[in-house]
């Protein structure tokens, strides 16, 4: 399994750590041809959305990538990488990839609780620990997104088909539930895709 991992800007060096943890290969994405490797899945990581959204159209990767997700390629994206991926962004006029349907509110917890750890329930796991930076949270979700995490009462934690999303970075923690949920997700899409096949 090849996951690529946007390494333009923010914590991509983490999400690498991560899988290799994991026993998992990455590639660092920087320019238009990483993409045309073979790859299983995509990680939008955080860090600074305005300045990833400029790079991507900068150096001819918007498309590709808005392309490659649309087409069904399971992507991560944390914090940042959830901002991207967001269709409305409550705050701010700009809109990035704008693949999932969500609407998000950036640096929701404002200054006072710029960053912050949490422990809640993930999915169907109990207890994850979550580290949130100058976070956003999702305000709404369409009737096709499902919502995996709610902490004080806002949406932290989605999943729209081959999409997910935190407001929080697992990679930050020792837990690996986040990355591995992530990983079945793409085995998943993999078990569809030749099912598709067999039936053609």
């Amino acid at each position: 399994m090849n996951i690529g991992v946007l390494a333009l800007q923010g914590a991509f060096v983490e999400h690498r750590h991560k899988l290799e943890a994991l026993n998992v290969n990455s590639i660092e994405l920087r320019q238009k041809s990483d993409l045309s490797k073979q790859l299983d899945g995509l990680i939008l990581p955080g860090g600074e959305s305005t300045a990833i959204g400029k790079l991507l159209v900068d150096l001819d990767m918007f498309n590709s990538i808005k392309d490659l997700i649309q087409n069904t390629m399971p992507v991560f994206g944390t914090c940042a990488g959830m901002i991207l991926l967001a269709k409305n962004i409550e705050n701010s006029s700009v809109k990035h990839l704008a693949t999932m349907d969500i609407s998000i509110i950036r640096n929701a917890y404002g200054r006072q609780l710029g960053s912050f750890n949490a422990i809640s329930k993930f999915g169907d796991f109990d207890e994850v620990p979550m580290t949130f930076i100058r976070a956003p949270y999702i305000e709404s979700v369409a009737s096709n997104v499902k919502i995996l995490s709610v902490v004080e009462g806002n949406i932290v934690a989605a999943r729209q088909n081959n999409q997910l999303v935190t407001s929080f970075h697992p990679e930050l923690t020792d837990d690996i539930a986040v990355h591995n949920y992530f990983l079945n997700m793409i085995e998943d899409t993999q078990q569809v895709t030749v099912a598709r096949g067999i039936l053609k």
